[in-house]
C-alpha cells in the first residue's frame, strides 16, 4: 500500500462531517487522525479511533499529522492556514481560499519556501451537473459561446443562526459563500476573464450581509459570463444556461451528494452520486430544416472522492493540482469587495 497521509480537521461542523471526514476515512491513502472540537466529541462518536483536540494549537502541535484541513469560518482561513504551514503541515483550505488575494499570495509564497502544498478545496467541480455541462462545453457542440449564466439559488428568508455567515465580518455574504463555487466553475470552463463588473443587494429583513450578488465576467473574445447568487429564490432557476452559435444548453442544479451524505448514504452505496430520474439537462440545436432538436444530456456521476485523489497526487508530487494558483488568485480578485 502507498504511504498514507495523516490528516487533522480543524472543525467538525457540517463541512467536516459531510464533505471531509467520510472521504478521508474511506480513502486508502489518507488516515483521519484528529479533529478539533471545542466542547463536544461528535467526531469520536462517528470515528472512535480519532483524537479530539480542544484547540487548534494542540492540533498543529501533533507531529504525526501531515495535512491540515482548514474548514473554519471564512475570515480565519488565512490565519489558520499560515499557522499550519509554519507548523510544517500541508494545507487543504475550504472555499474561499482566503478573503483577500494578497493573503493567498502570501500563503502560496510561504508554502513554496517551506516545500509544502497549500491547496484549494473546490469540490463543486465534481458535482454531477457540472461534470455533464463541462462535457458538452468541451465537445464543441455549442459552437462559439457568446453568453453563459451560472446560478446558485436558495431560499433562506430568515437570518441564519450561523453568526459567522451573517455578521458583517470579512468574507461574509452570499458571494463568498456560494459565489466562490460558481466563479471557480466559470474560471474552470472559460479561463480568467479580462474584466469583471459586480452588483450586490441586501433584501432580507435586518441582514448585515449581501444576500444577492452577481458578477459579469467579460472575456477578450466577446464571451459574457454572468454568475449569480440569490438567497430569495423559491423555485430555483436553471443553474447553467449557455448560448452558442450551434446550440443552447440548459441544466438545473441536480447533484445529490450533499443530500445523500446528510441522509447517511455511504460512499460505496448503490446510487451514490447519481441524479434522480428525469433531471437531465437539455441541449437544443436546429435541424437543417429549422426544427428544434431537444437532446437530453446523460446524467454523470458526481464524485467528491476524485478531489481527494488529486490532493494525494499533489502532495506526493505526482502531478499538478486541478485548481492552479492563477485560478485561485483570479477567483479572489473577483470576490474581493
Amino acid at each position: 500500500m502507498e504511504q498514507q497521509i495523516k490528516v487533522g480537521l480543524m472543525a467538525y461542523g457540517m463541512s467536516g462531517k459531510i464533505f471531509h471526514a467520510p472521504f478521508l476515512e474511506a480513502h486508502t491513502n489518507f488516515e483521519l487522525v484528529a479533529v478539533v472540537e471545542r466542547s463536544k466529541n461528535n467526531a469520536q462518536k462517528d470515528y472512535p479511533h480519532v483524537k479530539i483536540y480542544r484547540d487548534i494549537e494542540s492540533l498543529l502541535s501533533d507531529a504525526t499529522i501531515d495535512l491540515i484541513v482548514v474548514n473554519t469560518p471564512n475570515f480565519t482561513h488565512f490565519e489558520y492556514a499560515k499557522a499550519a504551514l509554519n507548523a510544517g503541515k500541508h494545507v487543504l483550505i475550504e472555499k474561499p481560499f482566503s478573503v483577500l488575494r494578497k493573503e493567498a499570495e502570501e500563503l502560496f509564497s510561504l508554502a513554496f519556501r517551506k516545500g509544502l502544498k497549500v491547496l484549494a478545496f473546490q469540490n463543486r467541480r465534481f458535482d454531477s451537473d457540472f461534470i455533464a455541462v463541462e462535457k458538452v462545453v468541451r465537445s464543441g457542440k455549442l459552437g462559439r459561446i457568446s453568453e453563459a449564466h451560472i446560478r446558485f439559488d436558495r431560499y433562506r428568508n430568515e437570518i441564519s443562526p450561523k453568526k459567522f455567515k451573517e455578521e458583517n465580518v470579512p468574507g461574509a455574504g452570499v458571494f463568498y459563500d456560494l459565489g466562490a463555487h460558481i466563479i471557480d466553475q466559470a474560471i474552470s470552463l472559460f479561463g480568467v476573464p479580462a474584466e469583471c463588473h459586480k452588483t450586490y443587494g441586501k433584501y432580507r429583513d435586518n441582514t448585515e450581509v449581501d444576500d444577492f450578488a452577481q458578477a459579469h465576467l467579460k472575456y477578450s473574445k466577446g464571451l459574457n459570463v454572468y454568475v449569480t447568487c440569490n438567497m430569495l429564490v423559491v423555485k430555483a432557476q436553471a443553474a447553467y444556461a449557455f448560448y452558442g452559435s450551434k446550440g443552447s444548453l440548459i441544466k438545473a442544479r441536480t447533484d445529490e451528494q450533499e443530500s445523500q451524505l446528510n441522509a447517511g448514504v455511504k460512499l460505496n452505496d448503490t446510487g451514490y452520486g447519481i441524479e434522480k430520474p428525469n433531471q437531465e439537462g437539455h441541449l437544443y440545436t436546429l435541424s437543417r430544416n429549422g426544427e428544434v432538436i431537444d437532446e437530453l444530456m446523460p446524467a454523470e456521476v458526481g464524485n467528491y472522492r476524485l478531489l481527494f485523489n488529486e490532493v494525494y497526487k499533489a502532495i506526493q508530487g505526482d502531478g499538478s493540482y486541478f485548481v492552479n494558483q492563477n485560478e485561485v488568485l483570479a477567483l479572489l480578485s473577483i470576490l474581493e469587495k
